[in-house]
């Protein structure tokens, strides 16, 4: 429960504003739920809406990946830089856009196919570069990121409570991947490890600790968010 003029947040027994003294209109009425704005049998229906949509942006990204080649091709008739274009332009339909063809898409499956996707461009520019820096350094640092982020997703997506404790987890796993990337650039590029990625672990830790500190103490936190007022 919210002031209605200032918006700080009231318990349930509280009469009135503590910060601004508003009295709390009538915090013990039940009010009836609203009527819906359409009939049962009536409902709009976004589905159709949304897949057309969704054709109409994948012919706005066939467009430039055609007029690229034809690009690429008329100098020798060879493609040079075609791939790295296409694959951009994949990468970001499939992270952007591909979503939209599902009435209710799964955030957890649709992240597992993003990184996929971030993968195979990273092993196709490896691949035509002849960089060899993929397996050692590309390819762990991707499933390192997904890791995290899938995990902190699914969590949000299929917990309904212990947000503080997910978001601190996940702050603190990203400090640890800081380590770690620095790591996997000293293995694979043959760069001295020189321990600079303690300091953001260490800060980015502590600011994880702060927010499972306030998961696990109530009273810090509603105190919290008096002060800050959300």
């Amino acid at each position: 429960m919210y002031c209605i003029k200032c918006g700080v947040k009231l318990e349930d027994t509280e009469k009135k504003c503590p910060l601004c003294g508003t009295v709390v209109y009538h915090p013990e009425l039940t009010r009836a739920p609203a009527e819906p704005l359409y009939p049962a049998q009536k409902m709009p229906q976004y589905g159709s809406e949304k897949r057309a949509v969704s054709g109409i942006l994948l012919l706005l990204f066939l467009i430039p990946m055609l007029l690229s080649c034809v690009s690429d091709l008329q100098p020798d008739g060879k493609l040079d830089w075609f791939g790295y274009v296409a694959g951009g332009l994949t990468v970001t339909y499939v992270i952007v856009f591909l979503p939209l063809w599902f009435q209710k898409p799964n955030p957890v499956v649709f992240l597992g196919i993003d990184f996929a996707a971030v993968a195979l461009f990273l092993a196709y520019i490896d691949w035509q570069t002849q960089g060899g820096w993929f397996w050692g350094f590309g390819l762990p640092v991707t499933l390192g990121v997904a890791a995290v982020i899938c995990t902190m997703v699914a969590l949000l997506h299929y917990l309904r409570r212990g947000k503080l404790f997910v978001y601190g987890g996940a702050i603190m796993g990203f400090g640890v991947l800081v380590l770690i990337i620095e790591w996997l650039l000293s293995r694979t590029f043959q760069i001295p490890f020189v321990g600079w990625s303690f300091y953001p672990m260490v800060v980015v830790c502590l600011l994880g600790g702060c927010l499972i500190y306030l998961a696990i103490h109530r009273s810090a936190r509603e105190a919290l968010q008096r002060k800050l007022f959300f």
